[in-house]
C-alpha cells in the first residue's frame, strides 16, 4: 500500500511538517504548465542523453518523473519508495538546515510552482523541473543516494552564522522578484544591491556556508568523469535548458578536478557558473564530504568548537563526553592553561538534552535566559563525575538534602544544597542545588543563590559541537 502525501507529511516530526505542502495534482498547474514541461524535458532528454550521466533516463523512469505531464508527486512517492526514499513539496526556498534535515530523513524536497515561459533556460528560483527531473533520478545510483543522506546528516550539524541567515533571506526576497512577472525593476535593483553587499562583505564563512558551497559544486552543478571526459550530474544544469548546454564549452567554463578546496569557491546563484568541478564517481563525492567533515566542529569538539559557536552567534548545541547536551547561544567560556574547556556559559532560552532528546522539565521554560555549568574532572576523583554510583558518590561526601562542595581541578567550585540528582542508564547528568553559589579560583562569580536553583551539568570534555538544538522537536528555531 503506498502512502500518499499527507501520510508523508503526518509521520514527519512536528517541526518539519509546516515545511511541506500539498500537490493538488489536478487544479495546481495549467494546460500551459502542462505543455510548457513536455517542451523542456523532450528538449533536455535529447540534449542530455548524449551529456548526462548514463543513469539520468533509467532514473527518470524509475523515480516516476513523467516526460509528459508535470509528476504527480503520489505517483513519484510509489516509485521513490521501492529505493527507500520520498517525497514532499514546498513553496521555493526553506531554511538550509530544515532541507538539509529532509535529506538526513531520504525525503525529496520538491519546489511546489512550475517556471513561466519567460524562465524556460533558467529560473531564478526552484521549481518543479529543476527538484523532480534535477534531483530525483540520481537516486537510483546507490552511491549517490548514500552520499546525498550522509551530505543532510552532516548540513544539518553545520554551524551557521547570523550572515547566513541575512544572505538566505537576500537570496530568497530576490529569486522571488526574478522569478515574479510583474516585479517592479527598481525593486529587483534593490533586492540585488542588498545581496552584493552582503555576498562581498568581509565576513569569514562559516561552517553552513562552506558546506553549501560543496553542495553547489556536486549536488546542483557537479560533473563526473575525467577533465577530457565528463557528464552532467548537477541538478543545477540537468534542468537547465541553456546552461547544460554552454557549460560544456571548456573555453568558456573552467573544469576543476573536484578536491575538499572546493569549499573556496563562491557561487551566485542568479548567474551562470564560470567553472565547475569534477569528481571522478559517486564514491568520490563521499570521500570528499567526509573530509570535509572531518574538521567540522560536531566532530572535532573542545574549546575551538566551542569558541566557533560563540563567534557564529546563533543557536548551537554542546555535547560532553557523558552523553548530556546543552543548547543555546553560547556567550562565554572559561578554559584552563592547556585549552580544556572549564565552564560554558550560554545567553537567551535553551535546553539540556541527553543523546538528542530534552530532559524531562529542562527546556527553555526552566531556562528561559541561559544555562552555565563547569566542565572537567573534580579533585580527589579519578573518573568523570558522570561514572560515580550512588553510593560511590556518598563516600565522597555527596548526599541529597545537605549542604554539597564540588571543587573542580580548574579552580571553579560548586557549593549548594544538593536536592536531586538526575540519572539515565547508571549515568549522573545533572545535579540540582539550591541555596547555591558559583565562583571561579579568583572568586568571579558564576551563579549566585538568588538567581534560583542551580541545574549543574555533569562531564569532563565537550566531545562535539554542532547548530541548532538537541532536541529539535522540543526546541524549535523555525
Amino acid at each position: 500500500m503506498s502512502l500518499t502525501q499527507r501520510d508523508i507529511i503526518a509521520s514527519l516530526p512536528g517541526h518539519l511538517q509546516p515545511f511541506a505542502r500539498v500537490q493538488d495534482h489536478a487544479t495546481q498547474y495549467t494546460r500551459r504548465d502542462h505543455a510548457l514541461w513536455r517542451f523542456l524535458m523532450r528538449r533536455l532528454t535529447r540534449s542530455l542523453a548524449r551529456t548526462a550521466h548514463p543513469v539520468y533516463l533509467e532514473g527518470l523512469q524509475r523515480t516516476g518523473v513523467s516526460l509528459r505531464h508535470i509528476p504527480s508527486i503520489d505517483d513519484m512517492n510509489q516509485s521513490l519508495a521501492q529505493l527507500g526514499w520520498s517525497a514532499i513539496v514546498v513553496d521555493g526556498f526553506i531554511p538550509p538546515a530544515i532541507f538539509m534535515e529532509f535529506q538526513a530523513r531520504r525525503v525529496l524536497v520538491i519546489a511546489l510552482e512550475m517556471r513561466d515561459e519567460e524562465h524556460t533556460e533558467y529560473t531564478p528560483a526552484p521549481d518543479i523541473l529543476h527538484e523532480a527531473a534535477g534531483h530525483a533520478p540520481f537516486i537510483v545510483d546507490v552511491d549517490y543516494a548514500e552520499f546525498l543522506q550522509r551530505f543532510g546528516e552532516v548540513g544539518m550539524r553545520a554551524i551557521a552564522n547570523q550572515h547566513d541567515f541575512e544572505v538566505y533571506n537576500a537570496v530568497r526576497t530576490l529569486s522571488d522578484l526574478k522569478a515574479s512577472r510583474n516585479a517592479p525593476a527598481d525593486a529587483v535593483a534593490e533586492a540585488e544591491a542588498s545581496l552584493t553587499a552582503l555576498t562581498e562583505s568581509d565576513a569569514p564563512p562559516s561552517e553552513a556556508a562552506l558546506l553549501a558551497r560543496l553542495h553547489w559544486w556536486t549536488v546542483e552543478y557537479g560533473l563526473v568523469g575525467t577533465l577530457d571526459d565528463y557528464r552532467i550530474f548537477g541538478a543545477g544544469l540537468l534542468s537547465s535548458l541553456g546552461e547544460s548546454q554552454r557549460c560544456l564549452d571548456d573555453s568558456r567554463v573552467r573544469k576543476i578536478p573536484l578536491t575538499v578546496d572546493a569549499i573556496k569557491w563562491n557561487y551566485d546563484i542568479t548567474r551562470e557558473q564560470p567553472q565547475l568541478f569534477v569528481t571522478r564517481s559517486c564514491r568520490h563525492l563521499s570521500q570528499v564530504l567526509e573530509e570535509f567533515a572531518a574538521g567540522m566542529a560536531f566532530r572535532r569538539g573542545g574549546a575551538a568548537s566551542v569558541r566557533q559557536a560563540i563567534e557564529a552567534g546563533t543557536v548551537c548545541t554542546a555535547e560532553l563526553d557523558s552523553g548530556v547536551q546543552i543548547s543555546g547561544r553560547f556567550v562565554d567560556m572559561i578554559c584552563d592553561a592547556v585549552d580544556n574547556v572549564s565552564y560554558l556559559q550560554t545567553r537567551g532560552p535553551g535546553q539540556i538534552a541527553w543523546r538528542g532528546s530534552e530532559l524531562y522539565g529542562h527546556g527553555t521554560e526552566r531556562h528561559p535566559e541561559g544555562i552555565g555549568g563547569p566542565v572537567g574532572y573534580l579533585k580527589d576523583f579519578s573518573r568523570c563525575l558522570s561514572d560515580y554510583s550512588v553510593d560511590e558518590l556518598k563516600a565522597h561526601d555527596i548526599r541529597l538534602g545537605e549542604r554539597v562542595t564540588l571543587e573542580f581541578l580548574s579552580g571553579i567550585t560548586v557549593s549548594g544544597i544538593l536536592r536531586h540528582i538526575l540519572r539515565m542508564e547508571h549515568r549522573n547528568l545533572l545535579l540540582q542545588f539550591d541555596d547555591c553559589r558559583v565562583t571561579t579560583l579568583d572568586d568571579r562569580v558564576l551563579f549566585e543563590p538568588a538567581w534560583g536553583p542551580y541545574d549543574m551539568i555533569v562531564g569532563a570534555r565537550v566531545t562535539s559541537v554542532f547548530g541548532g538544538t538537541a532536541d529539535r522537536e522540543a526546541f524549535r528555531l523555525y
